[in-house]
């Protein structure tokens, strides 16, 4: 290692300073800091001495989305042959996982490295996240092509244009899947696309809930096949990472322990669909909407709710930074998510919109609650 270090420092000069390279620093940077930690200190107090930056937070969040990451692609397997051994499901679903996972990451990063260049900034470490993230929530079968024309999308319009890193108005993995769906929907929703070529296709469970209007959308599971336990565990349709709740929670718990991610936003989150599902069982009996009768617990494990959540809506750029701003965003996410599959049953999943208004209104919860709190102080300073 002490060789690289040299070789590394050796090249330094090439792209620092007036060297012939210097436009291509980012790239530089970029290896550098990947390979070792920054060497660089204030000059003068106050020194901050923090063993989490940038580069250790986004490992974190890529280690804590590995078991839903594992147990998609074995189950992506499991879904094109049930009767096939763990060892053959495993390698059929790296066998679609991977070329995604590396279209989202080469055609992503490409973007972040021309911007970075142009702009003469270095290459953040988000784009870990964020090309592993788009990649999860993509379903099996889709094209390569759509995987780079909808990342594309996220990084540039979703990130880059609004200033890049730090400055994003919503979620830019959560753009760029918005964006394949509303512009090719036929490709992207349906039974095939949950499933590898020459698969038994049959439908998510979140489709079959929103079927037959006037059933009860929990029989029509259970007519299915689709039991709590066996979509808790996550042994049914869905995308790559979204399906197994298991496995997202045990990410959930690496990031809240780490403060990573707010646990009050997943608390609010879960807090807000429970609610909105409870008022929906009360009425279902009086329409005859399927989705009012699935319970708390039914949406929780359907659909991509608990990957949104955990994952997404804990965004540090895009959520709300106040922690009762934390517990107002989360609840209106998981409320957004019940009351789009249940007004819209035609769009079954709700989590990716209910995210992106959730973005769209974090700033003004955050000036709410700031207002309130300086509000609250005249009123306390008046008494006095």
């Amino acid at each position: 290692m002490r060789n690289l270090r040299n070789i590394l420092d050796g090249i330094a000069p090439h792209f620092t300073g007036e060297g012939r390279l210097q436009r291509l620093y980012p790239l530089y940077e970029m290896l550098d800091t990947m390979l070792y930690t920054p060497g660089e200190v204030t000059s003068r107090a106050p020194h901050i001495r923090d063993a989490v930056d940038m580069k250790r937070s986004m490992v974190t969040v890529i280690l804590a989305l590995f078991p839903a990451l594992l147990f998609g692609a074995w189950n992506t397997g499991h879904q094109h042959d049930p009767l096939a051994g763990w060892g053959t499901n495993f390698a059929v679903g790296l066998q679609a996982l991977l070329p995604v996972l590396f279209v989202s990451y080469l055609v992503g990063g490409f973007w972040e490295v021309l911007f970075a260049v142009i702009r003469r900034h270095e290459i953040n470490e988000g784009f870990l996240v964020t090309g592993m993230l788009y990649a999860l929530i993509l379903p099996p079968a889709v094209p390569l092509w759509m995987t780079a024309l909808g990342i594309s999308f996220g990084v540039v319009i979703g990130k880059e244009v609004t200033g890049g890193t730090g400055y994003n108005i919503f979620n830019p993995a959560l753009v760029a899947r918005a964006f394949v769906f509303f512009a090719y929907p036929s490709e992207m929703s349906g039974d095939a696309v949950w499933y590898l070529p020459d698969a038994v296709s049959a439908a998510t469970p979140l489709a079959v809930a929103a079927s037959v209007d006037g059933a009860s959308g929990i029989r029509l599971l259970g007519e299915a096949g689709y039991t709590l336990q066996e979509m808790f565990w996550g042994t049914v349709p869905g995308s790559f990472a979204e399906t197994s709740v298991a496995a997202i929670a045990l990410g959930a718990v690496l990031l809240a322990w780490t403060k990573i991610a707010s646990w009050r936003i997943m608390a609010g989150g879960l807090l807000g669909m429970s609610v909105l599902a409870l008022i929906g069982n009360a009425f279902a009996s009086s329409f005859t909407n399927p989705m009012l009768a699935l319970s708390p617990m039914h949406h929780l494990v359907m659909g991509s709710f608990a990957f949104g959540l955990v994952f997404m809506a804990t965004d540090p750029v895009s959520a709300a930074q106040t922690d009762r701003g934390r517990w107002i965003y989360g609840f209106g996410i998981g409320a957004l998510v019940v009351l789009i599959r249940v007004i819209n049953p035609a769009f079954a999943e709700g989590t990716m919109l209910a995210i992106l208004l959730g973005n769209a209104f974090s700033p003004m919860i955050d000036y709410g609650v700031l207002r309130a709190n300086i509000s609250r102080r005249r009123r306390g300073y008046a008494k006095q």
